[in-house]
């Protein structure tokens, strides 16, 4: 329906956050590992690690991911940045309530 698109999109989200919290916690840390730690698979761990990496969250070490370059800006601006989805996700729910 309206809000599938959404909703699989702030799993996908809730999936990376997950996989960068393991990494930022104990990296570095190889897929397998981050898959026992998460219990997610190991396929789902891969796709979130290219995600993570692409935004340089992560980096690759010869250990395994650690922390990338831009993970302290991410976190700095991460309350912000999910208020305005909050705001954004009230917006809606408002003009729903007005049908």
């Amino acid at each position: 329906m309206l809000f599938d698109q959404v909703n699989r999109e702030l799993e996908l989200a809730q999936r990376h956050l997950e996989v960068l919290k393991v990494v930022i916690g104990r990296g570095p840390i190889g897929i397998l590992k981050l898959a026992e730690e998460t219990g997610m698979p190991t396929h789902k761990v891969r796709y979130s690690l290219r995600v993570l990496e692409q935004e340089q969250l992560i980096k690759p070490s010869s250990h395994g991911a650690i922390a990338g370059d831009s993970v302290e800006k991410f976190l700095s601006e991460f309350e912000k940045d999910i208020e305005e989805l909050i705001v954004r996700a009230e917006v809606v729910k408002d003009i729903g309530k007005s049908f």
